[in-house]
C-alpha cells in the first residue's frame, strides 16, 4: 500500500493519498482544501484518483470535493448520515470566517462494514465511529486506521459541534479502535500519526 499525506487548508487537516502499488491507483481521504497541492503530490507519485473518502462532513474535511471531482471524475463517497451536510458547508465555513465550496452530492453513501477496494490490493473497511458527528467514520487497512477527527496523539475531537457526543465518542474510541491492537498506526485528521497502544496508555480521555 502507497500511504502519503498532505497537509491542507488554514485548520491544517491531513489529507491521505492511498494508493494500490500495482494499479498506482489511488484514493483521496478529505481533501479539505488546497487541491493543487493534492494534484501535485498525485501527479508526481503517479497515482491516479479513483474515489474520493470523507471521513465525516466538517468543512475542513471537504471542502476539495467539488475541485477534487472537477479533475479527477473520481466518486465520493461518505456516511449516509452526513451525505446531505457535505452538499452545505459554506454556510459553516462561514461561521469560522472562512470560505469552502458545498460539495457535489455523494456517489456511494457507505455504511458500517462496507469494503472499498482501490486497485488491486488495497482495501479499506468501513467502521461507523459516531461522537465526533453523527456521519464519522473510520477506515480499516493493513495495520492501520484512518481515524477523522475522533481521536488525536494525546486528545480526542471536539463533541460541540452538531451532531457530536461525548460519550459517543468515548465508546466508538473504546468498542472500535482499542480493540485493533496494540501496533495499529491510528491517522487522524490532524497532527501526528499514533498507535493504538500509545492512546490506550497515555492519552487522558481514555487513562
Amino acid at each position: 500500500m502507497i500511504l502519503e499525506t498532505v497537509v491542507v487548508g488554514p485548520l491544517q487537516v491531513n489529507c491521505y493519498l492511498v494508493a494500490c502499488e500495482l494499479t498506482r491507483e489511488a484514493a483521496v481521504i478529505d481533501p479539505g482544501d488546497d487541491v493543487e497541492l493534492i494534484l501535485a503530490a498525485l501527479e508526481k507519485a503517479g497515482l491516479k484518483v479513483v474515489c474520493i473518502i470523507n471521513t465525516h462532513e466538517h468543512f475542513d474535511h471537504v471542502g476539495g470535493n467539488k475541485r477534487m471531482q472537477e479533475v479527477t471524475g473520481a466518486k465520493i463517497m461518505a456516511h449516509r448520515a452526513c451525505a446531505a451536510e457535505v452538499t452545505r458547508i459554506s454556510s459553516r465555513a462561514l461561521l469560522w470566517g472562512m470560505r469552502a465550496e458545498d460539495s457535489p452530492p455523494v456517489d456511494r453513501l457507505l455504511e458500517d462494514g462496507d469494503e472499498i477496494k482501490i486497485g488491486q490490493s488495497v482495501v479499506l473497511r468501513v467502521m461507523s465511529t459516531p461522537g465526533h458527528s453523527l456521519g464519522s467514520i473510520s477506515l480499516v487497512g493493513p495495520g492501520v486506521v484512518f481515524v477523522g477527527d475522533l481521536i488525536f496523539a494525546g486528545s480526542i475531537g471536539r463533541t460541540d459541534f452538531p451532531g457530536g457526543d461525548y460519550e459517543t465518542l468515548i465508546r466508538s474510541v473504546r468498542e472500535k479502535i482499542f480493540p485493533l491492537g496494540d501496533e495499529t498506526v491510528l491517522y487522524s485528521g490532524h497532527g501526528p500519526a499514533t498507535t493504538v497502544g500509545r492512546e490506550r496508555s497515555s492519552n487522558p480521555f481514555f487513562v
